[in-house]
């Protein structure tokens, strides 16, 4: 059995993800997002899904992105 390099459960249905020629493993999607997700600089949110970009930094939503001066950035609601 493989080690959620997160949690340290052993586990038999881990998965590897793999970003940046960096490979984790998990034992769940919950350990992924807290070991792999960005975190948005404004609120400190894990950004589990798409979030925004500008300048090269990521955020949860526009919202957080201006609140750091991002101007371009729009959700898509």
């Amino acid at each position: 059995m493989a080690r959620c390099d997160h949690c340290g459960n052993e586990y038999d249905k881990t998965f590897q993800l793999i970003r940046e020629g960096r490979t984790w493993t998990f034992d769940s999607f919950e350990c992924a997002i807290q070991a792999a997700a960005p975190v948005c600089p404004t609120c400190g949110v894990r950004i589990a899904g798409h979030g925004v970009e500008e300048g090269g930094q990521i955020y949860c939503c526009a919202h957080c992105a201006r609140q750091k001066g991002a101007q371009a950035v729009r959700d898509r609601a």
